[in-house]
């Protein structure tokens, strides 16, 4: 084999050239060698040795070649296990956390770590830590003006089982990469959840528009009100209202910030009263009259109701109002009075006779059988509701000449005299009696300075108008009616009204306990009587007379 034939049978000679520049220069000159035809005609031995040297040097490059080969797949080996190392600890870090049920590392919830907890647990733990924080009242402020919101009455609390189900979604909102980043993101920074503050809005608005017209200085609205039979209207005034929202905002950030050290401002703003609508006014007055009526199956008694209008038109009544020099406006009122009152409805709506008590009396005397028939027809028909109290001076009203009372004996200071209205005792007493037979319930009675002639002693009634009063109450669950009439010397009273299953029959008993050389003594008795034993003995009245 020559030189040429050997040195192109080397491997890899190519590459070599690419791998080291000096070592490629070298080769490149043996090619070179063995190429050139006056190379031929070298000696033998040159030749020898000149091979010699090529495959020497190719020989050292050949050990440092493997050696590198060597290096690198070391190096690639780590590698690939440091990939794998990697990926199963991210695998099992993916799948932990992907089937971990409870909040993750560094949340916090109103700066109380929740780490590490379920939802229920977190919520649990919350609550007893903001149990004791929140105080029963927090106090408001206006300037001087101070109150206070019960934080009971509108259910200020955190809420709590919100800011845990927020806590428990954190590293758990995107794909598992995301979410494992944000997991490792939040071990090493922390998070802390503000949790939202629950109110009763509707409560506290109600509560603020209550301080809202207590504030100092409050915008004052028109007003009204009925005086006898005048309507008097009352202008409003300029002044400051409650921003209810922005107040709710305040209420609900001191709550949130838990520092009750300081009051909650209360935010306010300037309002003008509305303008008076006398038509609004005069609707929410008027009052139609409603006729009185009644109904047999079942037995039942509708009272009539009296009306009420303004008592001038209501264009007069707008330009009263309209004169903004003044603050006070006054509406005279009328009554309005229906066609059928309750007075008016006959016996037939009251079934039962309960109770009558009659008098006698002179038909002689002309005056005092006039005022007896005045007063009796005063009361007669009257209808009195279940509850309601009678009055006999209301209902009968003040004596007077202008009435058509007339002059008749009275009993004044011990002395019988002269005296307007005389007489109508009578008809009180009678009225008493027939009272107490029906088992009505006594609220006002006096007896006379003498025993009068008519009644014996504790049974008898005296009234003086704006002094002495007989009322007494129905105590019944049906309406009675009131039938009195005074003809041919006797007054008589009957009661009219519905036997109930319970009712009992009634006997007075009366009679003089001592006397001395001034007085009579006398007691009376109520006695309630069922299938005619005796229930029950009820004292009426312990009475003291003058004698004459």
């Amino acid at each position: 084999m020559n030189v040429k034939e050997t040195i192109e049978s080397l491997p890899n000679e190519e590459n070599l050239k690419n791998e080291n520049s000096s070592e490629t220069k070298e080769n490149n000159n043996v090619s070179n060698l063995s190429n050139t035809d006056e190379i031929g005609n070298n000696t033998n031995q040159n030749n020898s040795e000149n091979l010699d040297e090529n495959i020497h040097k190719y020989n050292d490059y050949s050990n440092n070649n493997s050696s590198k080969k060597s290096c690198f797949s070391i190096f690639s080996m780590l590698v690939i296990i440091f990939v794998i190392i990697v990926f199963f600890t991210f695998s099992i870090f993916s799948i932990y956390n992907m089937y971990n049920s409870k909040i993750i590392l560094g949340v916090y919830i109103k700066g109380v770590n929740v780490s590490n907890l379920s939802v229920s647990d977190a919520k649990y733990k919350l609550d007893n830590y903001f149990s004791n924080l929140i105080p029963e009242e927090i106090k408001l402020t206006h300037g001087d003006f101070e109150t206070t919101v019960s934080t009971s009455q509108i259910e200020a609390k955190f809420d709590t089982k919100s800011a845990a189900k927020k806590a428990f979604e954190f590293g758990r909102q995107g794909n598992f990469l995301n979410n494992d980043f944000y997991v490792l993101n939040t071990m090493f920074n922390n998070i802390n959840i503000e949790p939202f503050v629950n109110l009763d809005e509707k409560q506290l608005q109600k509560s603020l528009n209550e301080i809202s017209s207590q504030l100092p200085d409050a915008v004052k609205q028109s007003s009204y009100y009925i005086e006898g039979n005048n309507l008097i209207v009352t202008a409003g005034k300029d002044g400051f209202v409650v921003d209810v929202e922005a107040t709710i905002d305040a209420i609900r950030n001191k709550i949130s910030s838990l520092d009750f050290s300081t009051p909650v401002d209360i935010v306010v703003k300037a309002s003008s009263p509305e303008e008076i609508d006398i038509e609004k006014i005069h609707n929410e007055i008027y009052k139609a009259p409603v006729n009185a009526y009644y109904t047999q199956n079942p037995f039942s008694v509708y009272p009539h109701e009296n009306g009420l209008d303004f008592n001038i038109s209501l264009e007069e009544a707008k330009n009263l109002v309209s004169d903004k020099n003044q603050t006070d406006y006054t509406i005279p009122l009328k009554v309005l009075y229906p066609s059928i009152t309750t007075n008016m409805i006959g016996t037939e709506a009251f079934p039962d006779l309960l109770s009558t008590f009659s008098t006698k009396y002179a038909t002689s005397n002309y005056n005092r059988t006039t005022n007896l028939r005045l007063a009796a027809n005063k009361i007669n028909g009257t209808v009195i509701m279940p509850g309601e109290t009678f009055s006999y001076n209301k209902v009968v009203g003040e004596r007077t000449i202008a009435a058509g009372y007339k002059e008749a004996p009275i009993y004044v200071s011990g002395q019988v005299v002269d005296g307007l209205g005389g007489g109508i005792c009578q008809i009180t007493s009678t009225l008493y009696n027939a009272v107490v037979y029906a088992n009505l319930e006594i609220v006002e009675r006096s007896n006379h300075q003498f025993i009068p002639s008519y009644v014996t002693a504790s049974r008898d009634a005296t009234v003086v108008y704006g002094s002495l009063d007989f009322k007494f109450k129905n105590n019944r669950n049906y309406p009675i009616k009131l039938v009195c009439s005074v003809s041919g010397g006797i007054a008589n009273f009957q009661i009219f009204g519905l036997k109930q299953a319970d009712d009992y029959q009634v006997e007075i008993s009366s009679y003089q306990t001592g006397t001395t050389s001034t007085a009579i003594y006398s007691e009376a008795y109520k006695i309630l009587k069922r299938d005619g034993k005796v229930i029950s003995r009820q004292l009426l009245s312990k009475d003291t007379y003058k004698r004459h």
